[in-house]
C-alpha cells in the first residue's frame, strides 16, 4: 500500500473534532444534526457495527431557543429508583440549574437506544458559553453549520453603517414620539 493510500485510509477512520454553536438554535433539531456527526452517519464508511463517529463540541448552550411556550410546557422526567421518587421538572428550571442539560438530553434521546449510546455521548462536549479549554480547542478542525441564521442585533451594528442605510421617510423636526 502506498503512503498516499495509507494517509487517505487513516484520515477516513480518524476522529475529527467538530464545533457547533447552539446560539438561538432549537435543541431538538440540533440534536439530529449533532447525532449524525457523533455516530459517523456523514462518512461514506458508516456501518452500524463500526464505531467511526467523530467528536462534537457544542458552545453557547446557555443561549438555546425553544419554540413557542415550550419553556413553560416541556417537562423532564427523573426517577430516583425509590418508591415515590418520580419527579417532573420544567424546561426553564432544568436550564437554570444546568445550561448544558437540555442539549445533552436532546442528543441522548435522538440516538437509537443501544449499548453504544453512553460511550458515544462521551465524545460530546457541551459548554454554556464561548469559553473552551485550550486542550479541546487545539483539536477542533471543523465547524458544523447552524440550522438557523442568527440575526445581528441593532445595537451591535456600527453607527456609521446605520447612517448609511437608506431611510424610508424623514420625520419632521417638531415630531414627538409617544
Amino acid at each position: 500500500m502506498s503512503a498516499a493510500k495509507r494517509v487517505q485510509q487513516w484520515a477516513t477512520f480518524a476522529r475529527t473534532w467538530h464545533v457547533f454553536d447552539c446560539k438561538w438554535q432549537d435543541p431538538y433539531q440540533s440534536a439530529n444534526l449533532i447525532k449524525k456527526y457523533l455516530l459517523g452517519l456523514h462518512k461514506p464508511i458508516y456501518h452500524p457495527m463500526n464505531d467511526c463517529g467523530d467528536v462534537v463540541v457544542c458552545v453557547n448552550s446557555r443561549d438555546i431557543a425553544l419554540r413557542g411556550d415550550e419553556w413553560r410546557k416541556r417537562a423532564y422526567f427523573h426517577h430516583t429508583g425509590y418508591p415515590g421518587g418520580a419527579s417532573w421538572t420544567l424546561a426553564w428550571e432544568v436550564h437554570n440549574k444546568d445550561p448544558t442539560m437540555i442539549i445533552k438530553k436532546a442528543v441522548y434521546r435522538a440516538m437509537k437506544g443501544n449499548l453504544q449510546r453512553r460511550h458515544t455521548m462521551q465524545r460530546l462536549f457541551i459548554y454554556p458559553g464561548e469559553e473552551i479549554p485550550d486542550d479541546v480547542k487545539q483539536n477542533v478542525t471543523n465547524q458544523i453549520r447552524q440550522l438557523r441564521l442568527v440575526p445581528t442585533r441593532l445595537d451591535h451594528i456600527p453607527e456609521e453603517e446605520v447612517q448609511k442605510f437608506p431611510k424610508v421617510m424623514d420625520y419632521p423636526s417638531d415630531y414627538v414620539l409617544k
